[in-house]
């Protein structure tokens, strides 16, 4: 990950508009206060590290940066100590301002967030801060109206492919087309997470497929889902019950990881899963065989919109810590409970 993190603004991969901005504020040497936010792995430390860099030469980056992370101290002594005698001295040989860059600055109390109000509007003049977090909303708003604020969101998986493909190419790592798209899909826009997946994928497996990347992450495979849905829909109770459980106790799989997906199924319809119970009925007539080939976005909306609530409150009694075989039971009773709507309605 720091190997191939980019040393300058034009080989950062995404958010063109926010870097064009900050380049123009730099090239016309007025840089305000910025506040960077948004998901990790999507480019806030690797942007205003370039940025820095731009400004200033290797041998004044000492004197003229000064970096702290969630992981130093940054309390209200820090704020009021170091990062004010930084912040209120200039340096003799070089004009222009010290940046302060304060990383993962939601993890600061309310009181050294205060402080720093007023730091960064006394010392305007010789310093610019740049504040950089996941959550806006922790930051106090007086310390967001003193900054320019950027959001970078999630990354496309047009813009993660390419550089990607630049990473597996220098690394010589072998990557099929299905573990590509995996890697994509799992790292839900988050490009630190997708370059941490390819490197344990391919040192725990040497090759880089779909399988490979969902069992090294511990992510249930589409075909496991796929089954799952199978015996929700298909089997009695027990036998469903017995062979998820069996299943979840090979693969060592979570049951907040199952309804995840199965809600991915249920939401957009994934591959197509049969209700064979309704069409190894004797008396239903074969014209209406073909209506019944279920792919699962295809349930009736009313009878989906309640499965979906069922869902809801079993991803919310799990989050309460209730008792996974419980909540398992009632997985499977909502599937079978929509599954017998169905057939009443046919």
């Amino acid at each position: 990950v720091e190997k191939y993190r980019p040393q300058a603004l034009s080989e950062l991969v995404s958010h063109r508009d926010i870097l064009s901005t900050v380049q123009r504020f730099i090239s016309e040497d007025r840089l305000p206060h910025l506040l960077l936010y948004g998901p990790p792995g999507t480019g806030k430390t690797s942007t205003i590290l370039a940025c820095a860099r731009q400004l200033y030469r290797e041998r004044e980056f000492g004197s003229m940066v000064l970096e702290l992370n969630a992981s130093d101290d940054r309390g209200i002594d820090i704020v009021r100590g170091p990062i004010l005698s930084f912040a209120s001295t200039r340096t003799i040989f070089k004009k222009g301002f010290k940046l302060v860059i304060l990383d993962e600055a939601d993890a600061m109390t309310q009181d050294a967030q205060n402080a720093l109000r007023r730091v960064i509007e006394k010392f305007t003049e010789n310093t610019r801060f740049c504040l950089i977090c996941n959550y806006l909303s922790k930051i106090i708003p007086a310390l967001q109206s003193r900054c320019t604020r950027f959001r970078f969101g999630p990354l496309t998986p047009e813009l993660m492919v390419p550089r990607l493909q630049h990473v597996i190419q220098e690394e010589g790592v072998d990557v099929t087309e299905d573990g590509m798209k995996a890697l994509v899909t799992l790292s839900s826009g988050d490009m630190r997470r997708a370059l941490n997946i390819l490197q344990s994928t391919s040192m725990a497996f040497g090759k880089v497929t779909e399988e490979n990347v969902y069992t090294c992450t511990g992510h249930p495979l589409k075909s496991d889902i796929a089954n799952i849905l199978d015996w929700m829909l298909n089997q009695d109770f027990s036998t469903a019950y017995r062979k998820i459980m069996e299943l979840k106790t090979l693969k060592g799989l979570a049951l907040q990881d199952i309804l995840t997906e199965i809600h991915l199924f249920v939401h957009r319809g994934g591959e197509r899963v049969w209700l064979r119970m309704i069409l190894e009925r004797p008396d239903f007539p074969p014209s209406l065989t073909e209506c019944f080939l279920l792919s699962t976005v295809d349930f009736p909306p009313s009878i989906r919109i309640q499965l979906l609530i069922k869902l809801a409150d079993i991803e919310y009694r799990l989050a309460a810590g209730t008792s996974e075989k419980i909540q398992l039971s009632s997985l499977i009773a909502a599937f079978q409970v929509t599954r017998d709507l169905v057939v009443a309605e046919a």
